[in-house]
């Protein structure tokens, strides 16, 4: 498997919404490649964020690649609005549907890129069936619903234990994580294994966004 390129993915849930636009613009040119869409439906997670209409102004600022995160129940039901805005991957929490693997291969097959996420508090073991048919795993590093929270430290072991899983096997999915990245973390995140970074108030609540960006980046890959 070759080594995958690290990539940090704004969480635009953290920046300023009357500034939407400049501020993606921002951190692609400080070196973002992708821009995550935290999707919250109020009743998965305790917070309600925003739908297709956004993720589709962020389409219409950016060609960056759009990672778009539904932490909601029943996904399918929404897959194709969130296509239609442009998504180009969509991940969906095992925990949000009975049927993962069906969940998967419906956005599969509507031609995007598909993830699956696991909350901290669930098993790894949720993810082991589906590893094969997955672009991406996403580890959440905190209970999801609200941006700025700390980083729980176990998430580094768990990590490194799908990393090693992604070598044994020779997969080639990229392992992400979201939830309280930033400065004094994001180096030791990065030697686990992960290299799909998400961040979002360490971002946007830079005074100057794309240095911000190069700094995270620049800290990962040392």
């Amino acid at each position: 498997m070759a080594k995958h390129e690290i990539i940090l993915a704004p969480s635009i849930l953290a920046a300023d919404y009357t500034q939407l636009g400049s501020q993606i613009q921002e951190s692609v040119t400080g070196g973002a490649k992708w821009i995550h869409c935290d999707i919250m439906d109020g009743h998965f997670v305790p917070n309600i964020s925003y739908g297709p209409m956004i993720v589709e102004a962020a389409n219409r600022a950016t060609d960056a690649f759009l990672d778009v995160h539904l932490m909601i129940y029943n996904p399918d039901h929404y897959v194709d609005a969130f296509i239609d805005a442009g998504a180009d991957l969509i991940s969906v929490h095992c925990e949000a549907t009975p049927h993962i693997h069906r969940s998967l291969q419906n956005i599969k097959q509507k031609g995007i890129q598909c993830g699956a996420v696991l909350n901290p508090g669930s098993p790894l073991e949720m993810l082991y069936p589906i590893l094969e048919d997955v672009d991406l795993v996403l580890l959440m590093s905190v209970n999801p619903g609200f941006g700025g929270q700390s980083f729980i430290p176990s998430t580094l072991s768990r990590l490194e234990t799908i990393a090693n899983l992604r070598a044994q096997h020779n997969l080639n999915f990229r392992l992400e994580v979201d939830g309280g990245v930033g400065l004094k973390n994001i180096k030791d995140i990065a030697q686990t294994g992960a290299d799909t970074l998400v961040a979002g108030s360490s971002v946007f609540g830079a005074d100057d966004i794309p240095a911000r960006v190069k700094e995270l980046l620049d800290l990962a890959n040392s």
